[in-house]
C-alpha cells in the first residue's frame, strides 16, 4: 500500500526541488540569444531560440533574446523570456557596425554573462560586443551557409566564418559537424553536435483526437479511399516539390490510372513565390495529376496533417542541416521517405522507420513510395512503434535544451577560470 505523504514530507520535497533549481541556476549564465527575427515560418532558428529561452527560465535563470521582432515575440514573452528589438536582420555593414554598441549596451544593462548567436549577420555584431564586454560567445550552425567558388565564394566563406570564431560551436547534425570540419577546419571538443528538438508532446499519436484528422480531410476534400502522401515545406524550388510531382507521375504510370488511389498534398506557404506556385500547378496538369495532387498552402495543425498521411516525404534537392518534418512525422509513427543526403540521411533508420532515395531521382523516389504505401497493417504498426521511439529518444526538445544548457554552463565555467 502506498503511503500518503504528510505535509512535512511534501514541504521537504518542495524545498529539495527548489534547492536543486537554485543550484542549477547558479551554474548557468544569464544568456542573450541573438537572431535576425522572430517571425512565423522562419524555421529552426526561431523555434530553437524560444525553446532554449524557456528552458533557461524553467531552470531559474533570466533569459533574453534580441531580434528585429515578429509574430513569435508574443509566444517568447509568454514563456518568461525578455525580448529586445534591434535591427539584427540587416546585412548592411553600417547597421551591423552600429549593432555592436547596441548589443554591448544590452549586455551591460541586462547583466548578460554569455552571448549565443544563431545567424551570421547578427553574429558579426554579437561577437564584437561579447569581446568588448568580456563575456563568452557561442554560435549555432543552423545550415550549410553555402559559399560558391571564385572571389565571391571566398568573400562569402569569410563572411560565414564568423560562426566558427566562438568559445563553442553547436552543429545541429553530424552532417553539419562534418561540413564545418571539411570547409572551415574546425573539429574536436569545441564543436558540439546537438540535434534540433521537436515538441514530442504536441507530435504524439497517443490520445490524438481523430476529429481533427476528419476536419482536415474534409477541408482538403481527400477521398475516403485515397492513400495520402504529404510533403510539408514552404514552396521553394530546392524543397523538391517538382521532384515530388514527377515521382507521383512515375508511380501512376507504374500502377496504371485505375489503381492510382493516391492523393499528394503540398503543405506550405508560397511566401510570395507566385511564379513558382504557377509552375507547380502547370506541372500537376501536364503530368495528368490534376485530380491527385493539391497545393493546400500554409497549415497550422501539422499533427492532424501527419495523422491523415500514409507517408510523409522530405524531397529536398539540396542537403538540409536537419529535417524537422522527418522528426515530427516519425514521432507520430508515420513512415517517411527522404532524399539520402544531409542531416535527413542520419535521421532515418532504413527499412525500420522509413526509406531513403537517391537525391533528385524520381524513379528511386517512386520505388520508395511504393514500398511504404504497400505495407500491411502489422508492418505499419511495427514501424509506427519504432519510428516514434526513435524520434523521441533522439530529437525531443527536452534533450536539445538540456544539452544546450550544459554547453552554456561548461563555457561559462571555463571562462570564469
Amino acid at each position: 500500500m502506498n503511503e500518503v505523504p504528510n505535509s512535512s514530507t511534501t514541504q521537504d520535497a518542495a524545498r529539495s526541488a527548489e534547492n536543486a533549481r537554485s543550484d542549477t541556476a547558479a551554474r548557468l549564465p544569464v544568456v542573450l540569444q541573438v537572431l535576425p527575427s522572430l517571425d512565423i515560418g522562419g524555421g529552426g532558428v526561431e523555434r530553437s531560440a524560444i525553446d532554449v529561452g524557456e528552458a533557461l527560465v524553467l531552470a531559474g535563470k533570466k533569459a533574453v533574446v534580441a531580434s528585429e521582432g515578429g509574430r513569435q515575440v508574443v509566444e517568447l514573452e509568454r514563456r518568461g523570456v525578455k525580448h529586445i528589438a534591434l535591427p539584427l536582420a540587416s546585412k548592411n555593414p553600417l547597421v551591423i557596425r552600429r549593432n555592436i554598441r547596441r548589443l554591448a549596451e544590452v549586455i551591460e544593462r541586462e547583466k548578460i554573462e554569455l552571448v549565443h548567436a544563431r545567424s551570421r549577420a547578427p553574429a558579426w555584431s554579437a561577437r564584437a560586443a561579447a569581446r568588448e564586454t568580456g563575456v563568452p560567445f557561442v554560435t549555432t550552425f543552423h545550415g550549410t551557409y553555402n559559399f560558391g567558388t571564385g572571389l565571391m565564394g571566398d568573400l562569402k566563406k569569410r563572411y560565414n566564418a564568423v560562426m566558427i570564431d566562438a568559445d563553442a560551436v553547436i552543429a545541429n547534425s553530424n552532417f553539419i559537424a562534418s561540413h564545418i570540419a571539411e570547409n572551415y577546419g574546425l573539429s574536436g571538443p569545441k564543436v558540439h553536435v546537438v540535434p534540433r528538438g521537436i515538441d514530442t508532446a504536441r507530435f504524439d499519436a497517443e490520445g490524438f483526437n481523430p476529429n481533427r484528422m476528419i476536419e482536415v480531410a474534409t477541408r482538403w476534400r481527400v477521398p475516403d479511399d485515397s492513400m495520402v502522401v504529404l510533403l510539408p515545406g514552404r514552396l521553394t524550388r530546392w524543397k523538391g516539390q517538382l521532384l515530388f510531382i514527377e515521382a507521383l507521375a512515375e508511380l501512376k504510370s507504374r500502377r496504371g490510372p485505375d489503381n492510382f488511389n493516391i492523393t499528394g498534398l503540398l503543405v506550405g506557404s508560397d511566401q510570395g513565390r507566385e511564379a513558382y506556385r504557377k509552375e507547380l500547378e502547370d506541372q500537376i496538369e501536364e503530368k495528368g495529376l490534376a485530380g491527385n495532387v493539391q497545393i493546400v498552402g500554409h497549415f497550422d495543425d501539422m499533427p492532424a496533417a501527419y495523422m491523415l498521411s500514409d507517408v510523409v516525404v522530405s524531397a529536398s534537392t539540396d542537403p538540409e542541416a536537419f529535417g524537422r518534418v522527418i522528426a515530427e512525422a516519425q514521432a507520430m509513427g508515420r513512415p517517411v521517405v527522404v532524399a539520402d543526403h544531409g542531416g535527413a540521411a542520419e535521421q532515418v533508420v532504413e527499412g525500420v522507420t522509413g526509406w531513403r532515395f537517391a537525391p533528385g531521382d524520381p524513379q528511386e523516389f517512386a520505388a520508395a513510395l511504393e514500398t511504404a504505401l504497400t505495407l500491411n497493417v502489422d508492418a505499419r504498426a511495427e514501424l509506427a512503434v519504432h519510428a516514434s521511439d526513435h524520434a523521441r529518444s533522439k530529437y525531443a526538445k527536452s534533450g536539445m535544451c538540456a544539452s544546450t544548457l550544459r554547453i552554456y554552463a561548461s563555457v561559462f565555467e571555463s571562462h570564469k577560470n
